[in-house]
C-alpha cells in the first residue's frame, strides 16, 4: 500500500472533521432510504411454497416460527455443486451472532438454496453454522424470486436485480427477500440483489475503515480473494 501524506495531529484533525461531516450526511441519507424501504407497498403471495427442512416439509409460513416478519437469504448452491458459493459463504459467516437479536425484534431468519437438503446440512456442519437452511429443490421459490435460472433462461437472458435480459454466467444468483405474515396471508415486502447485499457483510464494513480498504481493485471480480473460511492458508 502506498503511504498517505504525513501531517501533524492538528492537520489530521482538520481533515478528519471534514470527513466526519460527509459521514454524518451519509448516515442521514441512509436513514432516509431505510425509511423509504419500510414504506414500500406489499404484494400478497398467491403460492403456498413448500420447502424441505431438517424437520421435514415446511411451508413458507412455517419459516416465520411464530413471528410476523421473515428474512430469507437466497444462498447460491446448485444441486450439482459439491460446495456452496464461496461469496455466499462469506456473507453467511456474518450471520453468526445476529440471529438471536433479530428474534427479539419479531424477525425470523432462514436460508434457502436449491441443493438437496443432505448437501445443505453437510455443508452447514462443515462451516459450523447454526442457522436454519431449507432446500427449494422441488419448489419454484427461488425461481419466482429470480435467484435460480433454468437453462432456457440462461440462454436468452435472465431477470436479475429487476433487470430483464441480464446475461448471467451460472444457474444461481445471490439475493435476499423479506416477508410479512398477517394471519394466513403472507406478503412480499422487499428483495435486494448484487451490491444491495453489501449491508450484510460486516467484514466489508471493517475493511472500509482501513487505508487498504477492500483491496479489490484489479481483481477479476470483487470477491475473487474470498475463500471458504476453512480454505485460507494458515496465519503465519
Amino acid at each position: 500500500m502506498d503511504r498517505r501524506k504525513i501531517v501533524s495531529r492538528e492537520e489530521w484533525l482538520v481533515a478528519r472533521k471534514q470527513l466526519l461531516a460527509e459521514e454524518k450526511a451519509l448516515s442521514r441519507q441512509r436513514d432516509a432510504v431505510s425509511a423509504q424501504r419500510r414504506e414500500l407497498p406489499w404484494v400478497k403471495l398467491d403460492k403456498d411454497y413448500v420447502l424441505a427442512g431438517p424437520d421435514g416439509p415446511a411451508r413458507l409460513a412455517d419459516l416465520f416460527a411464530g413471528r410476523s416478519q421473515l428474512i430469507v437469504y437466497h444462498f447460491m448452491f446448485d444441486p450439482s455443486w459439491e460446495d456452496g458459493c464461496k461469496s455466499c459463504s462469506f456473507i453467511a459467516d456474518n450471520f453468526v451472532g445476529g440471529l438471536v437479536h433479530l428474534a427479539a425484534r419479531d424477525v425470523a431468519f432462514a436460508v434457502v438454496s436449491r441443493a438437496p437438503l443432505a448437501k445443505l446440512e453437510a455443508f452447514r456442519r462443515r462451516m459450523g453454522w447454526d442457522f436454519r437452511w431449507y432446500s427449494a429443490l422441488d419448489s419454484d421459490f427461488n425461481h419466482d424470486f429470480h435467484v435460480s435460472f433454468r437453462p432456457e433462461e440462461l440462454a436468452g437472458g435472465v431477470e436479475y436485480n429487476f433487470t430483464p435480459g441480464t446475461k448471467f454466467p451460472v444457474s444461481e444468483a445471490p439475493g435476499l427477500s423479506v416477508f410479512v405474515r398477517d394471519g394466513d396471508d403472507i406478503f412480499h415486502t422487499y428483495s435486494t440483489y448484487a451490491r444491495g447485499l453489501d449491508l450484510l457483510i460486516g467484514t466489508y464494513n471493517y475493511l472500509d475503515l482501513t487505508p487498504g480498504g477492500r483491496g479489490e481493485d484489479g481483481l477479476a471480480y470483487a470477491m475473487a480473494w474470498v475463500r471458504l473460511h476453512d480454505r485460507y492458508a494458515p496465519a503465519t
